[in-house]
């Protein structure tokens, strides 16, 4: 396998010496936003072709030969419902293939972000989940996320571990995407109610993971962090917001989990407490309904 050193950078930032940044990731939703957008250093992604995640030799050959000044990883096994039969792979991708890269950077001295989820908790209550809270994954996805979680911290290096949650953006498959597709040839739908959490943005995931990496190479604290849209909602509510937006004259109905069942179960309380990011790294929590309004208005441009 040939790794391609990352050419023709920008300046980075003053003083903080990041101009090189690798992403594992090419094709995903906060892969697409980090490789299209400026940050003050140059992006280079590795796709499937360069580090198969299911090979974690690959992946680890891979991060050997990087030129680059930090790591980010975008790359994740996402089916939650297809993980529950497939659990191996998902850890394999999840699990092993990261820890893997959190090693190879920790002996690098390279510092290192890896996107992690809200599925590592078990969703009980209503109180919003700190980084620090015990675990509890309820399925294998969340399993699996949660091994890769326990490899980065286990390896010991320069490390920020990202947990986000309900992801949107102009790409790929999501919530937004699903239900301006829906709302084509319905004008009545029933979506759950008893499931809250934030709306994130990829677009802010892609510029908090950079902000992270940046801070990081200049000696900020490493550890497990939590990024996700404000204000917390439910799925309906977050269904009501995009036809408020598109003018979609939609009838949402609240549902239970309970009335739509599927393989993979859900966390009801994916709300989470990101004010330690904030405290450490100066990064906020995004307003996801204005970054539900950009997003909107590039797939109208499309």
């Amino acid at each position: 396998m040939v790794v391609a050193a990352v050419a023709g950078h920008r300046t980075g930032a003053p003083g903080d010496g990041l101009v090189k940044i690798a992403v594992f990731g090419r094709t995903g939703q906060v892969a697409t936003e980090l490789a299209r957008r400026e940050h003050g250093a140059s992006i280079h992604a590795f796709g499937r072709e360069d580090a198969d995640f299911a090979d974690p030799d690959a992946v680890e050959h891979c991060v050997r030969e990087l030129n680059a000044d930090a790591i980010i990883n975008a790359v994740a096994y996402t089916a939650v419902d297809k993980s529950e039969a497939e659990e191996k792979l998902a850890t394999l991708i999840n699990g092993t293939s990261v820890g893997r890269i959190a090693q190879v950077a920790a002996e690098r001295e390279l510092p290192f972000v890896h996107i992690s989820t809200d599925y590592v908790f078990d969703g009980k209550g209503e109180r919003p989940w700190a980084p620090d809270d015990a675990v509890g994954p309820l399925g294998a996805y969340g399993r699996s996320k949660l091994a890769g979680e326990q490899a980065v911290l286990d390896a010991g290096g320069t490390a920020g571990i990202l947990r986000t949650s309900w992801v949107f953006s102009a790409h790929g498959s999501n919530f937004v995407k699903t239900m301006l597709r829906l709302a084509e040839t319905r004008d009545q739908l029933t979506i759950v109610a008893d499931q809250v959490g934030g709306p994130t943005p990829a677009a802010a995931i892609a510029e908090a993971s950079v902000a992270l990496c940046r801070n990081l190479a200049k000696g900020g604290p490493s550890g497990v962090y939590h990024f996700s849209g404000a204000p917390d909602v439910s799925w309906a509510d977050f269904a009501r917001e995009i036809f408020w937006q598109t003018g979609r004259q939609v009838t949402v109905e609240d549902i239970t989990t309970a009335d739509f069942p599927t393989p993979a179960q859900r966390p009801a309380n994916s709300r989470l407490n990101c004010q330690s990011l904030g405290d450490d790294h100066g990064i906020p929590r995004p307003d996801w309904k204005a970054g539900l309004a950009d997003v909107l208005k590039e797939l109208k441009a499309t």
